[in-house]
């Protein structure tokens, strides 16, 4: 008799997710996709008019959402907001690490002390916050997660004008893997995607500077900027189970823009 051959489950249906920077973009995306496989999912980001409108479109489409506004940079805030989802859908199974800033674009000589401190503060420190909370969640509990850290594929490669962003993404892809080693006895699997250029609101400095645009386009493969929909399908696939053999592993998503 031949073995039966098991089929990926994208499926993600009595599973909580948490997303961070919900109200837009790729976080906005992401969440959308979850919910559409039937994740409950708890939206975060540091305003709530934003998470709000998207909350009201998850329900509208039959979904489950919870709006919580949340500066993840602040670790007592981040407590707070996994004990609020927690408090109303009784767990969390998955966290979305994607909320980030870049307040800064030029040399990285020229950067000031505050603008350096908020870009760590937020693409570092509030990943690490977020992914303990739920961590020690997950260990109490006794059960098995996934976590999914949004770096970029700035932290791979020198990027002039965006350096001390890229350096707190390249940190994240190094906490991925440290986390990967020491949560992985747990069942908890922690992996990264690294999206090229997309077009966001956030990337806008990018998007819409014509010669930047170009440089890009050149070199990708795909000859397209991104969509946040294209980063979702990834942040799918490693929060199911899809990908249960999967950890410390960051996916680059970039349209083939690091081939060449």
């Amino acid at each position: 008799m031949s073995t039966p051959v098991s089929t990926p489950s994208f499926q993600m249906t009595g599973k909580v997710a948490i997303v961070t920077g919900a109200s837009r973009g790729i976080g906005e995306a992401i969440a959308k996709c979850l919910t559409a496989h039937g994740a409950k999912v708890v939206l975060a980001s540091r305003k709530l008019d934003g998470l709000n409108r998207v909350a009201d479109e998850i329900r509208r489409s039959g979904g489950e959402a919870l709006a919580i506004a949340c500066h993840t940079g602040q670790p007592e805030q981040v407590e707070k907001l996994v004990a609020d989802a927690i408090s109303t859908f009784g767990k969390v199974d998955i966290l979305i690490n994607n909320a980030a800033t870049n307040p800064f674009f030029g040399p990285m000589m020229a950067i000031e002390w505050s603008a350096w401190d908020k870009t760590f503060e937020v693409n570092v420190k509030g990943y690490f916050a977020a992914t303990r909370a739920v961590a020690k969640h997950l260990i109490e509990r006794g059960s098995p997660g996934a976590i999914v850290n949004v770096a970029s594929v700035v932290g791979f490669i020198g990027s002039p004008m965006q350096g001390v962003y890229a350096m707190t993404k390249a940190a994240v892809i190094s906490m991925t893997k440290t986390l990967a080693m020491e949560l992985g006895t747990a069942g908890i699997r922690v992996n990264a995607i690294a999206p090229g250029l997309v077009d966001t609101k956030f990337a806008s400095a990018l998007t819409q500077n014509e010669e930047i645009l170009n440089m890009v386009l050149q070199r990708t493969a795909l000859k397209r900027v991104g969509q946040p929909d294209d980063i979702a399908g990834a942040a799918l696939y490693l929060a199911s189970d899809a990908s249960q053999y999967l950890t410390g592993h960051t996916l680059v998503v970039d349209g083939g823009w690091t081939v060449a």
